[in-house]
């Protein structure tokens, strides 16, 4: 299996650190809003790199993190009057609950930020005891300039770095230097050796990693907006603290724009999944983000998905009528063959090339339109579960098989009118 990764912006191949286990981090989401369709594109890759990689027989150890302590979380609570940790619980459920709809198996860890205050005073310390920080009025500083190889994930230098950073540094040593500690005492604030305040957001990620895994990761993932400055500034603290990037793997899924313009909740131009859901199966949603490389970014316009509600209905269509095919000419349903499956281990293992995925499965629905064979039906829906796809199928009964026999019988005898009511049953089913 070979992967991109962007640490070295090169494809590779992929070998875990232990044989047959994987670890795994994404980041997730900062409860302040429930997520929208941009928000929800890592969530499903993810979830199908976790799919597929446990189909290859690896033990998948996969973390996302709940950022429920943030300048967002704290702004949006007090203009609603109400407390933070209110707030982060309602959006942290909204959050839970998108991943059921969506069909995204659970993640094994969920760490959620507040629970790991105490870790992060303990990390800040150590940076600062290794000369990597330093403390002033406002809070405590990650010194940039100490990291050699900063700029490493985006691919820039430092010093090309400074030149879009705003000239006034507060009392920061240089413009550059992050917040590791926020002294503040409005909102949700936690005692600390600095006084009262928050951590900075890059530092809450980095430790719950370190306290997760104990160990650099396999893969640490995200949306392609959190290479610069978040990742970077993890990678930063990473080589401080323990002297490495990290992770091994770092992973990066392009952004899925709105009619040509970037989607954000500050500008207002946000389509919500919760939203989108009411209009569209979750299936279509997936199969129009499968349909494009995990890198590559999205146009997305409701023609767009549209087109995938379309193929997701045909995928149930071509599968429930075959399976009724099967039914009534009595077939083994456990004939198998690896045929395909290699086909699209293939593909999968070439960087995730869920486009040519689509295109091999729409292969495998003419296929079956034209000749069906139990071979390819099992085939399909191996590689649709790996997908995190589920066709709407309804398994005949023996009355059901009985009336479709009636109702051809009806039609040699001419009686229309009982025909046309059995007719109505069996396609309301699919199956004609």
């Amino acid at each position: 299996m070979k992967i991109y990764n962007s640490l070295t912006q090169k494809i590779e191949e992929f070998i875990p650190k232990h044989k047959g286990q994987v670890n795994m981090y994404v980041c997730g989401p900062t409860v302040y809003d429930d997520i929208h369709i941009g928000n929800g594109r890592p969530v499903i890759f993810f979830d199908v790199l976790k799919r597929y990689l446990t189909h290859l027989g690896y033990k998948v150890t996969y973390a996302t993190n709940i950022t429920d302590i943030d300048d967002k979380i704290i702004d949006k609570a007090l203009s609603l009057n109400i407390d933070e940790k209110t707030l982060a619980e309602t959006y942290s459920n909204a959050f839970m609950k998108v991943l059921s709809d969506l069909n995204v198996k659970i993640p094994d860890l969920i760490p959620h930020a507040t629970n790991y205050v105490s870790d992060m005073t303990n990390f800040i310390k150590d940076l600062i005891d290794k000369g990597f920080a330093y403390q002033t009025e406002s809070g405590v500083y990650f010194r940039v300039s100490k990291i050699k190889d900063y700029g490493v994930l985006s691919n820039q230098r430092l010093d090309g770095l400074l030149e879009g950073v705003r000239v006034e540094l507060e009392d920061k040593e240089n413009p550059m230097d992050f917040a590791l500690w926020k002294n503040t005492k409005i909102g949700l604030n936690f005692n600390s050796p600095w006084g009262f305040g928050r951590p900075g957001w890059h530092t809450e990620c980095v430790v719950m990693n370190f306290e997760l895994f104990n160990d650099s990761l396999d893969i640490h993932g995200g949306g392609f907006d959190l290479k610069f400055p978040h990742h970077e500034n993890e990678i930063a603290q990473s080589m401080a603290h323990s002297n490495h990037h990290l992770a091994k793997y770092w992973m990066h899924v392009g952004r899925l724009d709105l009619e040509d313009d970037k989607m954000s909740k500050s500008k207002g131009n946000i389509i919500k999944v919760k939203d989108l859901l009411k209009t569209y199966d979750k299936n279509s949603y997936r199969l129009m983000l499968l349909a494009h490389h995990y890198r590559a970014p999205i146009n997305f316009s409701y023609d767009l998905q549209n087109q995938y509600q379309k193929m997701y209905d045909k995928i149930s269509y071509t599968l429930n009528k075959t399976l009724f095919n099967f039914y009534l000419k009595e077939e083994d349903l456990n004939k198998y063959t690896d045929t395909y499956l290699i086909e699209f281990r293939k593909l999968m293992d070439d960087d995730l090339n869920t486009p040519l995925v689509i295109t091999l499965i729409d292969d495998m629905l003419k296929e079956l339109n034209k000749k069906p064979k139990v071979e390819t039906y099992n085939a399909l829906h191996e590689i649709l579960f790996i997908l995190g796809i589920t066709p709407k199928i309804n398994k005949p009964t023996d009355e059901d098989i009985l009336l479709y026999y009636s109702w051809e019988k009806d039609r040699v005898n001419k009686d229309y009118l009982s025909a046309d009511k059995k007719r109505s049953y069996l396609s309301n089913k699919g199956w004609l």
